[in-house]
């Protein structure tokens, strides 16, 4: 799924992706969810999270691509790739979609527009317009 569109100031398309990485730092290793990637940059969730500026290294299933933390805020970072990936290597960490199930019908229930009257119920009507309504329950 992409995330980009005409609005937003971006150099290339993110993908949304929901995939563990990790971020390397002098002394220390974050786990991260990736939350979207593109071909220069990647958006990841963790807890303790450098600070804008920080020169990372971002792992991902055999990829290594030195970073630095773009922004940081709440959980949250920016990372910005020193070099862009390439296609095949950015699609390699994106999964295909699945398969769409054909959607079922669906069912409505029936309106609420007046039908019209059966013979039977037009008789009992006219039998209780002409008879009064302490008749009919005899």
């Amino acid at each position: 799924m992409d995330e980009s569109g005409p609005t937003q100031n971006r150099r290339s398309r993110r993908s949304n992706v929901l995939l563990k990485a990790t971020l390397e730092i002098p002394g220390d290793s974050l786990p991260v969810v990736l939350r979207n990637l593109s071909q220069e940059g990647a958006l990841v969730q963790g807890e303790g999270l450098p600070e804008a500026g920080t020169r990372v290294l971002f792992h991902r299933q055999g990829l290594s691509v030195p970073s630095r933390v773009a922004w940081s805020h709440c959980g949250h970072a920016g990372l910005e790739f020193e070099f862009p990936l390439f296609p095949g290597e950015l699609l390699r960490h994106i999964p295909s979609p699945a398969s769409r199930v054909p959607a079922l019908p669906v069912k409505r229930r029936p309106g609420l527009a007046p039908q019209p009257l059966t013979e039977a119920e037009r008789m009992l009507i006219e039998r209780w317009a002409t008879e009064g309504a302490t008749r009919l329950g005899e």
